[in-house]
């Protein structure tokens, strides 16, 4: 069996479907010509992936368990439930002579593809995680096919602060495509302004030239915090999962809803608060597709909705820029590591 770039030869079951969709991966230690095989640091759990793994085990050491019990059985982190995974940062070992990706051994990267298709081993147990926070140090190894993406982490940023990056580095690039195209000074709404993919969705949109911006969030303490980050017009309460609460909090509908809440339940919310014509983009792993279509067809809604596939030509240098450039965003990253290590 010859390789191929979208990792068809490391899928055992069940067979005939691409990596992330396969339940189990081969994590064998040979590599194929047009392989990256990577020395793991540390692993980025997807914040739905995270909060459902802690609402379901609720005791840090129970969540640890169960992440690694997914990658033992799995030979990937895909998380059951949800379905999303996250992402990882190493060292390149390894590179295969027919790779495509232009990466050396030595380098330090961050991947830009989802672990739930990334054939990873866990050598250590997880043994230096406390289960307490999406960043999981660990000791493994992982691999990337030709069709992979990857980016060399850089310099001036801590590693923690550029995964968290590069985690969400797929919103803030559409973000920015899909409000140029909407026009000039189109109004836009993130639901979930306070996140990561919110905070630089909200930069996005402001870079592209948005009008009135609003940010959505659910408490009084995280809501002072955006407001002290200047990255929105106007920031607003509500919980994203009450539809009537979104669209009142809101007021006058917007011409684009970004959704970067990290708990199902928050489509419809995001219908009633976007103007007929406009359009939804869905960042969420906890989207229901299938809520969304529905229940826009449902209050007869004209609106365009989009899935962020998370990638966008050029979207790790693009969000890295606005870490770089806007200081409420990096105020709100760093206040979010703070908030994680006191937890």
């Amino acid at each position: 069996m010859s390789s191929s770039p979208y990792g068809l030869h490391r899928v055992l079951e069940p067979a005939g479907v691409l990596p992330q969709q396969a339940w189990r991966l081969s994590t064998e230690s040979r590599s194929w010509p047009d392989e990256v095989v990577v020395d793991v640091a540390r692993l980025n759990l997807d914040a739905a992936s995270f909060r459902q793994l802690r609402e379901q085990h609720g005791e840090p050491e129970a969540v640890r368990k169960a992440v690694l019990e997914i990658i033992e059985e799995r030979g990937k982190m895909h998380n059951p439930v949800t379905g999303s995974g996250g992402m990882l940062l190493g060292t390149v070992r390894e590179v295969g002579p027919e790779s495509p990706l232009g990466l050396r051994v030595g380098d330090r990267i961050a991947t830009l593809v989802s672990l739930t298709l990334t054939p990873l081993r866990v050598d250590d147990g997880l043994a230096d995680w406390s289960g307490d926070s999406e960043q999981v140090p660990c000791r493994g190894t992982a691999v990337l096919f030709g069709r992979s993406i990857a980016a060399v982490l850089p310099d001036d940023l801590p590693d923690e602060l550029a995964l968290a990056v590069l985690d969400v580095c797929g919103a803030p690039a559409l973000t920015d495509r899909v409000v140029r195209d909407a026009g000039p000074s189109a109004t836009v709404l993130v639901l979930g302004g306070g996140g990561k993919s919110g905070s630089l969705s909200l930069a996005a949109a402001r870079r592209a030239g948005a009008g009135r911006l609003v940010a959505l969030v659910p408490t009084r303490a995280e809501a002072g915090a955006v407001e002290a980050s200047g990255l929105a017009d106007e920031v607003v309460i509500a919980d994203a999962r009450n539809p009537v609460a979104v669209a009142e909090a809101v007021g006058a509908p917007v011409d684009v809803t970004v959704v970067c809440v990290d708990v199902p339940g928050c489509e419809h919310g995001a219908v009633l608060a976007t103007a007929d014509g406009g359009t939804i983009v869905f960042f969420s792993m906890a989207t229901s597709f299938s809520a969304a279509a529905l229940g826009a067809e449902g209050l007869a809604a004209d609106v365009r909705m989009l899935i962020g596939n998370g990638y966008v030509p050029g979207h790790a240098t693009f969000a890295l820029d606005l870490l770089r450039d806007t200081p409420g965003v990096r105020d709100l990253f760093e206040r979010r590591e703070r908030h994680t290590s006191r937890t």
